[in-house]
């Protein structure tokens, strides 16, 4: 299950990030906002993650207008590693060397077709794990440190 959620700036790309999903026949569950009207990145970003982080959802794609406000709300939640992308390469080894759980996009700057595209990279990239699994203890470490 995939965790969706967004303030108005990345309401639109949620909507069309849901359709690829759906087309793929993937579960979700869209914590919002689900009008487009104005709201607040870190309430919305709490939502989607706290459902990632007590296991009723895998991973999160959450969306604000350039995808680094909900990126910094997201990483203050303990549990989560969320990374604001806007390339393929970043993407990719997000989850594949930081074990990501979070995907950040923004609206007002990535179109529909990269972010479908970063989308499928994120969601099938495995974990390495390995010499990776210290650099993500020692992250979980960090969240200690608050």
């Amino acid at each position: 299950m995939i965790a969706l959620a967004c303030d108005h700036g990345g309401f639109q790309l949620k909507e069309e990030v849901k359709k690829h999903l759906d087309e793929l026949g993937l579960p979700y569950e869209d914590f919002g906002c689900h009008d487009g009207e104005a709201c607040d990145y870190p309430d919305m970003a709490k939502l989607a993650c706290d459902a990632v982080v007590d296991g009723r959802c895998d991973r999160a794609l959450l969306f604000c207008g350039t995808g680094i406000g909900i990126s910094m709300a997201a990483n203050k939640i303990k549990g989560i590693r969320a990374a604001a992308c806007s390339d393929w390469f970043s993407a990719k080894y997000t989850r594949a060397h930081n074990d990501a759980n979070a995907l950040c996009l923004g609206g007002r700057v990535v179109g529909a077709g990269l972010a479908i595209e970063l989308v499928d990279i994120f969601l099938n990239t495995p974990f390495e794990g390995g010499r990776h699994s210290r650099r993500v203890e020692k992250l979980a470490a960090l969240e200690n440190l608050r």
